[in-house]
């Protein structure tokens, strides 16, 4: 009965329903935390809220091998149609005069967070050197210091920066004082941070399968203890499948599959025949959608939206421009 009470708090958590204190509160409290915080839940911008909100099953234990294997074979096919050597995606890279780089960058994250990959597309793309801090969703103990308890945040030379966009946009006026943002640009930086994001949940926890995939991927890469990563890989996936159907009907979503597709196109249509939004090269919209999109590339909805939409060329053509990793040891 315990344990039928502490997923019942889960859920009411999730919702935003207050728990009253009880036997079950700290085991409500913590598990409300997995959830919301371990997955995607990071901060939006314009006051918006893109937090991403994921049973039983059979032959896991021996599929899950198999499965995991086939992802990246078939996430590497599909995303990697226009394969580049190392070289080649080094030399795409956008550069930075040096007087203008940072010189001590720190990205305080979580792996799966479209958020935090939106920044990281940023950095990568620049060719910016950062270490990482992978914060755990529980205890938070990395951001201790820090009155913000959200990521991304991310440290520039001794300077806190929090809030994806308002990062990307100090972080560009460091780099290049001069540049001026373009209306379209600006138009669909919006777009993903109050449209696209807020399809991501509802596509990746669609079905039981979907979300205990989901939170494979976000347990196996996260900063989780072995307890608390089964604790969310299990109870998480059950509760955000039944929250990702509110969120349905929050953003008056009707078919999630759909929705997905429809933006994939309407962002290939934005880009009216151009290799990116920028033109030759990409511009900030670019890396924002790049980046949102990213933590669901081996997923069952990132395989689906490249098949069944336009947007696969255009994603090659951002993986090879952003190349590899400017990510360095922490």
């Amino acid at each position: 009965m315990r344990r039928v009470n502490g997923f019942a708090a889960i859920c009411r958590a999730v919702e935003g329903v207050a728990v009253a204190p009880s036997a079950t509160g700290n085991y409500a409290n913590q598990h409300h935390r997995l959830v919301q915080a371990a997955l995607f839940g990071t901060s939006g911008t314009n006051n918006s809220s893109p937090r991403s909100h994921w049973f039983p099953y059979n032959r896991i234990a021996a599929d899950q091998s198999a499965r995991a294997s086939a992802r990246a074979v078939a996430g590497t096919m599909l995303f990697s149609v226009a394969a580049t050597t190392l070289v080649e995606e080094v030399h795409a890279k956008e550069p930075v005069q040096s007087k203008f780089r940072p010189k001590d960058v720190v990205l305080y994250q979580y792996e799966a967070c479209p958020f935090c990959n939106k920044v990281k597309a940023f950095l990568d793309y620049y060719d910016i050197p950062y270490k990482v801090v992978e914060v755990n969703p529980i205890s938070k103990k990395e951001i201790k210091w820090s009155d913000y308890k959200k990521v991304p945040i991310l440290m520039v030379d001794g300077e806190q920066m929090v809030d994806s966009s308002d990062i990307i946009d100090k972080l560009t006026e460091k780099i290049s004082p001069d540049s001026v943002g373009e209306d379209e640009e600006k138009k669909w930086r919006g777009w993903v941070d109050n449209h696209l994001v807020h399809i991501l949940s509802p596509n990746i926890y669609r079905s039981t399968t979907e979300a205990l995939e989901s939170f494979e991927y976000i347990t196996s890469h996260g900063n989780f203890s072995f307890t608390e990563r089964i604790t969310a890989k299990y109870a998480g996936a059950a509760a955000m499948y039944f929250v990702s159907k509110k969120l349905k009907k929050k953003y008056n979503i009707t078919d999630e599959r759909a929705a997905l597709y429809e933006a994939a196109e309407t962002w290939v249509d934005a880009l009216k025949g151009r290799d990116f939004l920028g033109g030759t090269k990409p511009n900030l919209a670019d890396l924002a959608v790049y980046g949102v999109l990213r933590p669901i590339r081996y997923l069952k909805s990132g395989r689906d939206m490249v098949e069944n939409t336009r947007i696969g060329d255009w994603y090659s053509r951002m993986e090879n421009a952003v190349g590899v990793p400017s990510r360095i040891q922490a």
